[in-house]
């Protein structure tokens, strides 16, 4: 079974564009069963309603409402945390955008590399076959530096792409971090669109094997209003690093007992 997470705010022109793309992309590739969970974040226009409409019509569709907006970091925990609760070994979670810039035709590529023994495959914009459309230079430039930063302070050998969410989890990985981190395992929930890179540095103190397979990333296609506060994310990223490495050694102390273990 592969369940596919969907944070929704405001996306009531994105479901339509994406919805009919990902069914025919699982009515092509038939490998697997899926399951689509949607999020709706306090949405103030129709993607509840549309959400619902997907679910009156039978289609593999369940909801998960937040009856006032939250923020990507709580609507993210929420979704993993269910995903973890109706999954079982063997099944395969994954994340993407609700905003039509993620082709679900690179979720193959994403289940390919997991069924090769991978615990965490992430839809890379830097790899052979990857790239981007309908960026700005500043944001191509912004999003470089973000990358090279992350990489900088949480190094992942072979790791080129950080700041994607478009990625694929083993269940056990997810049921694994949920077990380990609790509540924790999105920690920083209001620091904006950091739960996407905390999510990474939980995994890698689990010692989960990372890879990456191709994505072009579509912002060309986005017909919804973008949500990142850059300020806010940011100051995620820096305290991501000062929880990281402070004080007294900080999470890397803390679970170093952990990455031993796996070892």
């Amino acid at each position: 079974m592969v369940y596919l997470l969907l944070p929704a705010y405001n996306e009531e022109d994105s479901l339509d564009l994406l919805i009919p793309k990902v069914l025919g992309f699982f009515a092509t590739d038939k490998r697997h069963d899926h399951h689509i969970i949607i999020c709706n974040d306090g949405s103030t226009d129709t993607t509840l309603a549309k959400a619902e409409a997907l679910v009156a019509q039978g289609l593999p569709v369940s909801i998960i409402n937040h009856k006032l907006n939250r923020g990507l970091g709580e609507t993210i925990r929420d979704l993993f945390e269910r995903a973890a609760e109706i999954s079982k070994p063997g099944d395969i979670i994954i994340r993407m955008d609700c905003d039509d810039t993620h082709e679900p035709e690179s979720i193959k590529g994403l289940i390919d590399k997991i069924e090769e023994g991978n615990d965490v495959v992430v839809a890379s914009r830097f790899v052979e076959g990857g790239g981007q459309e309908g960026l700005s230079a500043f944001r191509k430039n912004l999003s470089l530096a973000a990358n090279y930063f992350m990489k900088m302070w949480f190094p992942i050998k072979g790791q080129k792409e950080y700041s994607s969410g478009f990625r694929a989890y083993k269940a056990e990985i997810i049921k694994e971090a949920i077990d380990t981190f609790g509540n924790a395992f999105i920690q920083l929930k209001g620091m904006g669109f950091s739960c996407t890179l905390e999510k990474i540095v939980k995994l890698r103190i689990l010692n989960a094997k990372f890879a990456e397979s191709p994505m072009i990333l579509r912002y060309d296609q986005k017909v919804s209003e973008s949500k990142m506060v850059g300020s806010i994310t940011t100051l995620g990223y820096i305290m991501l690093v000062i929880l990281y490495y402070w004080p007294y050694g900080g999470w890397r102390s803390q679970y170093k007992s952990i990455r031993l273990k796996k070892k």
